[in-house]
Order: C-alpha cells, then structure tokens, then sequence
C-alpha cells in the first residue's frame, strides 16, 4: 500500500477522535489502495450516491474495522494511512448486497469487519517474508463464508436480494453505450455497484490521487473491456464492470503503487490487468457449483503472482 507523508501521520496520531474519523476515510480509499483524504471522501460520496444502504454498511464497516484497530494496539501510522478500514468496508457492502437490509445483517456486518482486523494481521505476518500484501483477500475470506454459510440459518438467511448473472454465456456484439457504460462500471464494481454513475465519481476520486493513478485506473479499464471482448465475453457482463473491475486494480496496485514508473513495468501492469480478465472468469465457474463469489480474488492472485515474480525481473523496479 502506499505510504503517506510522515507529517500527516503524525497529525492523525495526534488528533483524535478526529484522528480516528480521517483514518477511517482513508480506509475507503485504500480499496483502490490509495490513502488520499480526498479520494476517500469523494469514493465515499459515491457509494451513499449509490444508495444509502450502501454508503452506510460501507462506512459501518469501515469504522468498525478502524476501530478494532485501534482497541487491539495496531501501529498507529499504519491505522492513520487507512490500512486497517478498507476490508471492512468491502464486507458490509458485501453483506447487505448478498443478504440484504435485516437487523441481523448488521450484526454481521460488525462481526465480520472485527474478523477482518484479525485476518489482516494475520496475512500480514505470514505474507512479509515474501514480500507481498494483503491486500483485500480479508474481505474475500469472511465475505466468501459469511454469504456462503448465510442460508443455513434461519435468522439471516431472507432470500437472496441480488440475482448474480452468469459471465458463461449470452450476446457477444458490443455497442458504444455498452462500451462506455464498461468503462465506469468497470471501476464501480470494485465496491459491487454496477452503476456507472458511481464510478465516474469515484474515477474523480482517483484522478485527485494522482495522475499516474488515474491514468491506470482509465487503462485497466479499457484492457479489461479489450480482453473480455477478444476472450467473447457476454456483453452484458461486460457492461455490468464483472470483467473488468479486477483488471482495474491489478492496474493501479502494480503500476501506480507497488512498482515504480517506467515503461517496462506499466507493460507488466497492463499485462497482468489482461490476465485477471481471464481468471475472472475461470474463478466464477470454480465458485459457482456451490454457490460462492469471485469478489476480488482474481486481483488478489495476480497481483501477489506478479509481484512475487518480481526479485528476479531485472528489469522491473520496486517502489521504495
């Protein structure tokens, strides 16, 4: 993840609880994996522009899971840069997406973002000697059991309130509206809304992160359109972002955050961008049989592949 001026560190370990309320702002700017205020603060008024179940169990979560934190003695500086809210974000979206607005949704929402704290540090400590991140396989782990499990019991089970399309068959023409609706949606189903509205705000967000930032986010998007068509994707998941949300972060984690800007390893980047298109979908049919999610674990495989290749690619570059 990347890392925030020491200064600004030190004025959110200061300041609290407003310390605490920035943190976790930063939180949801760090599933796009930048720590931002502003990014936050924008990608957050997109999801409550999603709807406001949305904006609130993202922002339940993500307090939830900053706060946690904090009660547990996580190193301060890294709760101030948003590392310990975005999975938790991720997961109460994920809850009342999958099993919709109940009281017990809720409590869910908050044991899993508790649950989320605990499975960051522990891939944290298992992953360091390789040189790799978490990334967002916390919110893949307790999202994946909790949704999957849910049906099972009587008092959270209501029925499942998104139909989840199947990405194995249907049109394969495209159109300019479905290109252009791609394209957003592409960037707003790393949060699991397929509005494209919402991920031209939050395209806003990201362009206030940087320009390198914005510019990976713009060309993973195209990629992941690029190669679903050419792999004859259904178009109307190709519309929904299925096939290309992945492909956007893979493109802003390798490109614009974990390796540093030369061609060679935006190259890389765009490369892995158009291979998690493809694990995408060979993912969904693995989880389908019984029910499971491919969330973002297509991002989370290829992003740790690449960077694990990436000690003996002369001529790629870490950043520091």
């Amino acid at each position: 993840m990347p890392v925030a001026e020491p200064e600004i560190v030190g004025r959110l370990q200061r300041r609290e609880p407003s310390g605490f309320l920035l943190a976790s702002i930063r939180g949801v700017g760090q599933v796009d994996l930048q720590p931002l205020l502003w990014t936050g603060i924008i990608i957050l008024a997109a999801l409550w522009s999603a709807g406001w179940q949305i904006g609130l169990f993202a922002t339940l979560g993500t307090l939830i899971s900053t706060a946690t934190a904090y009660v547990l003695g996580v190193d301060r500086s890294n709760i101030a840069l948003g590392l310990q809210g975005y999975c938790g974000c991720l997961t109460g979206i994920a809850l009342v997406t999958y099993l919709g607005h109940h009281p017990a949704t809720y409590v869910l929402a908050v044991v899993g973002a508790i649950i989320c704290t605990l499975l960051t540090a522990t891939l944290t400590t298992l992953l360091a000697s390789y040189g790799l991140t978490a990334l967002t396989a916390p919110f893949c782990l307790v999202s994946g059991v909790m949704v999957l499990g849910a049906p099972s019991f009587a008092r959270i089970w209501h029925g499942a309130p998104k139909e989840v399309s199947s990405p194995t068959s249907g049109d394969t023409g495209i159109s300019w509206s479905d290109l252009w609706h791609a394209f957003f949606t592409n960037v707003s189903q790393i949060f699991l809304v397929d509005e494209w509205y919402v991920g031209l705000i939050m395209l806003v967000g990201l362009a206030f992160a940087g320009v390198r930032v914005f510019l990976f986010a713009v060309a993973g998007s195209i990629v992941g359109i690029v190669a679903a068509w050419a792999l004859g994707a259904p178009t109307a998941q190709i519309a929904q972002g299925i096939y290309g949300y992945n492909a956007v972060l893979v493109a802003i984690a390798v490109g614009a955050v974990f390796l540093t800007a030369t061609v060679p390893n935006g190259i890389y980047a765009l490369f892995g961008a158009a291979a998690t298109t493809g694990l995408t979908a060979s993912l969904t049919s693995l989880f389908k049989p019984f029910g499971g999610h491919t969330f973002t674990w297509p991002f989370i495989l290829t992003t740790w592949a690449l960077m694990a290749a990436v000690p003996l690619l002369t001529r790629l570059r870490r950043s520091t």
